[in-house]
This record gives structure tokens, C-alpha cells and sequence, in this order.
């Protein structure tokens, strides 16, 4: 029986012996030249641009360990990272984590958690490259991820022109879906349960997407209507969607919406979490993509179907 096996705890092993553990036997990206074990990672930059961003997942908060398995909380750390680098049209190719967990965390879990964050890593052919452990009240992950553009300039929020099209890639609305059949403890919708506890992210998306000349891209993260309502506030335009266009989105989430008492069609706008990619077109549409709006000239915002949305309006990190 090995130390995990049997419960050992971060505090029993000893940091250097618990990172050793979760960093052994891992296919390094193509990328890393050297990776976990110096004092810091040294990557190639393909292009010889990186795009970077950073997130952070607080227990409690962003996910809760009675709902999600170590296993899903390293998924979705690794996957709502990337989604923001599919936004900017790139590729996520390493990542850097650094876990919190308190002390009498067992390092079984811990290893649980690295490897969801490899198993949805190597989907794309990413990697952890390196990362930091501590002690904390709760479990805390802060994820960077490092990206490359192929190439190609970034897809800004600032882009998109009147007349462009609005479309998207992939469900929408099923996070929220599914985290409001977690709150009223309804087992049905396993579907829906599980994408929100880990979301399913268009891996190559972004990139088809700057290829066919996108010219504002987001991920789906704070809601549509939110998201949506920074790029026209970047871009100086208007946007209205098209409600005829997200039917199909409102009734796959109907009779999960009649269990829970609620509006599907607010999860679809409002929702978030999703992290599925929405942009802006002047052209035709890369494959796989919906329309489900226009952009328009005129004073920044969102409108659906031409008039103010007041349903749900999305995520805010500080509120309550």
C-alpha cells in the first residue's frame, strides 16, 4: 500500500515529497525545455509571442468538494483557463498551478486533483509545467496559462464592426442549469449536472475562428448577455440576439427549468460558466458555428430581439 493509499496527509509527506509525487511520470509539452523540479520552468515561444492570463478557483466559491471530485475541480481549473486563450484565437500550451489545501488534506486527493488537471491538459496537448504548494483554510488553485497565436494576430473584444454576425459554438445555458439542479438537490439531468462541474470547451475553436477572420471572440464565462456586453462596450457597437435563433438552446433546458422553477431561457442569456466561444464575423461562419445575432451601430449594448434584457445578468466576482 502506498503513502496515499493509505491516508498520509500533505503535513505527513512534506512538500518536496507530495510535489515530487504529483509531478512523476508526466509527458512534459513539446514546448517545455525544462520543466517542473528547477527553480523555474523554461519554455520555447512558437511564434515568439505568449499570450498569458491567469485564473483562481477558491473553495466555496467556485466549486464545492461535497459536489465535485478532486478529479473535476483539476478539470475545470485547466479548462476555464484555456477558454481563455481559445478567446484570443490562440492555443493553450502550458500551464503553471499553484494549490492552498489545508494541512490534513490527504494526498490522495491532492494527486486526484493533478491528475484532472492533466487529463484535461493533454486533450489538447498541454501540459503543468511547473507550479507552487502551500497551506491554506481551503482548498485555493490559481492557475497561468501560457498560449500561442499561430501566427496570427489576436481576436480582440475591440473588433467587431456593424453588420457582423453574431454566432456561437456549443450549448448554452447548461452550467447554470446545472448548478441550479445542484442546489435543489435534484439527481435527474446528469448531463447538465456534470457540465457544470466541468465545462466543455471547443479545444481548436479559437484558432478556426481568428483563421476565418473573426474579428471579436469571447468565452462564455460571466453569462451572454455580459460577455457579449464587453465586446460591444470595447468595440463602440451595439449587439441584439436573435431569441428565434436560441430556440433550440431553450428547449433542451425546459424540463429541467419546469423541475427547478425556473427560466430557461435566463440561463441561455445569463447563465455563464458555460465557457463555449462567441464572436463577431464579417464573413462566412468556420464550421460547427451558429448564427444567433447581429452587431449593429450605436450605443453600446445589448439588446435581444431589439429591447432591453431584463432577466438574468451574469456573473459578478464581487457579488454577493
Amino acid at each position: 500500500m502506498t503513502s496515499a493509499e493509505s491516508g498520509e496527509t500533505l503535513a505527513g509527506l512534506g512538500e518536496f515529497a507530495v510535489i515530487g509525487r504529483l509531478t512523476a511520470r508526466r509527458t512534459q509539452p513539446a514546448e517545455a525545455v525544462v520543466g517542473p523540479g528547477d527553480d523555474a520552468a523554461v519554455l520555447t515561444a512558437p511564434d515568439g509571442r505568449v499570450v498569458v492570463s491567469t485564473d483562481m478557483l477558491v473553495e466555496g466559491r467556485h466549486f464545492r468538494l461535497d459536489w465535485s471530485t478532486p478529479h473535476d475541480v483539476g478539470r475545470k481549473a485547466i479548462a476555464q483557463n484555456a477558454a481563455d486563450i481559445e478567446a484570443m484565437g490562440g492555443r493553450a500550451y502550458a500551464f503553471v498551478v499553484g494549490f492552498g489545501a489545508p494541512l490534513d488534506t490527504e494526498v490522495a486527493d491532492a494527486q486526484r486533483l493533478s491528475d484532472g488537471l492533466w487529463s484535461e491538459a493533454t486533450k489538447f496537448g498541454a501540459g503543468v509545467v511547473g507550479g507552487d504548494l502551500v497551506a491554506a483554510q481551503q482548498w485555493v488553485i490559481s492557475v497561468t496559462v501560457l498560449g500561442d497565436l499561430g501566427g496570427r494576430p489576436p481576436v480582440l473584444l475591440s473588433g467587431a464592426q456593424p453588420g457582423d454576425t453574431v454566432a456561437v459554438v456549443g450549448d448554452l445555458g447548461w452550467s447554470g442549469a446545472g448548478y441550479a439542479l445542484w442546489r435543489k438537490g435534484i439527481h435527474e439531468f446528469d448531463e447538465l449536472r456534470r457540465r457544470h462541474l466541468v465545462p466543455h470547451v471547443h479545444y481548436g475553436q479559437g484558432a478556426a475562428a481568428a483563421a476565418a477572420g473573426a474579428t471579436a471572440l469571447t468565452d462564455v464565462s460571466d453569462g451572454m448577455i455580459a460577455d457579449l456586453g464587453h465586446i460591444a462596450a470595447a468595440s463602440g457597437v451595439a449587439v441584439d440576439l436573435s431569441t428565434a435563433a436560441l430556440e433550440a438552446d431553450v428547449a433542451t433546458l425546459t424540463p429541467a427549468a419546469a423541475m427547478v422553477g425556473a427560466d430557461a431561457c435566463d440561463w441561455v442569456l445569463g447563465g455563464g460558466e458555460d465557457h463555449v466561444l462567441v464572436g463577431t464575423f464579417g464573413g462566412a461562419l468556420p464550421a460547427g458555428w451558429r448564427p444567433i445575432g447581429t452587431v449593429l451601430a450605436g450605443e453600446p449594448r445589448v439588446t435581444v430581439d431589439g429591447a432591453p434584457w431584463h432577466g438574468a445578468g451574469g456573473w459578478e466576482s464581487f457579488g454577493q
